[in-house]
């Protein structure tokens, strides 16, 4: 047996004149067929093929008309139609009603459209395309997972769940990602109160009026500025005590004068590195101890977690594009705003969260969250008709004022990364050494930083000169 590549127009033109199955078909090979017990046909799938027998034949048969059809153009050529991926069998009989020969008939998807598709949208990409069974089978080297991702969802089209993917990327598919958590916080507290007292014996008779609009009024700092003493730190605090006796009368004055400042800033940068297309996570803290029911009134334990958090997913597009979905978080134990339960002393938790998805290029930042808060509380509180007095109404006014400002900003930055050796990395103990028991016992030295390394990213770090100021200046 041999195929003939040439195929002649007479005999196409009655090929799909004769069986109108094959409109949309043409004749693609030409297969002589000679007597044999067995051969092998190649059909494409919606495609036709014309076989053609050096011996005439009397009757023709096909094991799966679903897989592929015949149909007889003279006693010597067979036109067959692909159908449906699969095999099957063709088998030619002579007069006497002998077997001539048997045809194996496998019909595969089209790869010759399928190629020519896959070299125009993905053009320069090193894609094999072959058949296997009934199925495609994709192997070489692309240059990303997104076209990756393009030819697998095209030859779907041509072989629906029938295809095997052998392919793999090329390139640095390895993103660190790079977050910033900068965190100021300001709080400014003024207050003003006073509070008046009298005490003594008149007219043969007790005598005992107390009353302002200040803090003192309600903590006991009367009763100590009556007594002579002043009040103590846990019950007033930049208090003022004046007292003096005007005849069988005790008077008493509290001034309370408070202002307060302060400021906190928080600084994370973690950094994580993954995979193109798998999920890293990363924590830096703890886990606190919170009670819960269970069944049978019992109490059970759960851990809540806190600190700096960081879960992102990767995944590195065309020209070197990174998308991001991630999750940043920072939270911390707020005793302030806690309660107690059955004996149970309960912390609540400050928690500021983004979650998001972006894309940048290697190196390049975004801000992907920024919150500035500011909270303002100005308060006054008298003792009804007496705060309104004039001059003496001072005594009876209490005034409280409170501000309070936070600014957040989390940046993210993410970094194509390669492997490298481990001597060219710095760690922050590279330069501490342990101390000796001399250096320990005699002279009091808890660690020694005499250790300069020469090589590596650690002796980068210490060539560099740290003489001088640097830090942080606050105002």
């Amino acid at each position: 047996m041999y195929i003939r590549r040439s195929i002649q127009t007479a005999l196409l033109g009655l090929s799909l004149a004769t069986f109108p199955l094959a409109q949309s078909a043409f004749a693609e090979t030409v297969r002589v067929v000679r007597s044999a017990t067995s051969s092998a046909l190649n059909v494409p799938m919606n495609r036709a093929v014309v076989v053609e027998s050096d011996v005439p034949f009397a009757e023709l048969s096909i094991a799966n008309p679903q897989i592929a059809d015949i149909s007889s153009l003279s006693e010597r050529t067979v036109y067959v139609l692909g159908k449906a991926p699969g095999t099957t069998t063709l088998t030619f009989l002579d007069d006497a009603g002998r077997l001539i020969t048997n045809v194996d008939v496998r019909v595969a998807p089209d790869l010759s459209e399928f190629k020519e598709r896959l070299r125009q949208i993905l053009p320069g990409e090193e894609i094999e395309v072959r058949n296997a069974n009934d199925g495609i089978v994709l192997s070489g080297t692309v240059s990303s997972a997104g076209k990756l991702d393009r030819a697998l969802e095209l030859a779907e089209r041509y072989a629906p769940e029938r295809v095997s993917n052998l392919m793999s990327v090329g390139g640095v598919q390895q993103v660190m990602l790079k977050v910033r958590f900068a965190e100021m916080e300001r709080s400014v507290s003024k207050s003003l109160s006073s509070s008046l007292s009298l005490a003594g014996s008149l007219f043969d008779g007790e005598l005992g009026v107390s009353g302002g609009g200040g803090r003192g009024a309600n903590s006991g700092g009367q009763g100590n500025g009556l007594s002579g003493t002043l009040p103590a730190v846990s019950d007033n605090q930049g208090a003022l005590v004046l007292g003096f006796d005007a005849g069988a009368v005790e008077v008493g004055i509290l001034l309370e004068a408070l202002e307060s400042k302060g400021v906190i800033r928080t600084l994370a940068e973690p950094n994580l590195t993954a995979l193109s297309g798998q999920e890293a996570t990363f924590l830096a803290g703890g886990e606190y101890p919170v009670p819960v029911s269970q069944d049978e009134a019992g109490i059970g334990i759960q851990f809540k977690r806190f600190g700096v958090e960081l879960n992102f997913v990767p995944r590195v597009l065309d020209d070197n594009v990174i998308n991001l979905e991630l999750i940043a978080a920072v939270s911390s134990i707020d005793p302030n705003s806690g309660f107690e339960f059955n004996s149970f002393r309960i912390d609540a938790f400050r928690r500021r969260e983004a979650s998001t998805t972006v894309e940048l290029r290697d190196g390049e930042s975004i801000a992907i969250a920024g919150l500035l808060q500011d909270d303002f509380v100005d308060a006054s509180a008298q003792i009804p008709w007496l705060g309104d007095l004039p001059v003496l109404g001072a005594l009876f006014r209490s005034a409280d004022y409170q501000r309070e400002q936070s600014e957040l900003v989390i940046i993210v930055t993410p970094h194509l990364v390669t492997p490298t050796r481990g001597e060219a990395l710095a760690l922050p103990t590279d330069r501490v050494r342990p101390p000796s028991e001399k250096d320990l016992f005699l002279f009091g030295r808890v660690a020694s930083d005499t250790r300069v390394p020469q090589e590596g990213g650690a002796g980068e770090v210490a060539k560099q000169d740290f003489n001088g100021s640097f830090g942080y200046v606050m105002d």
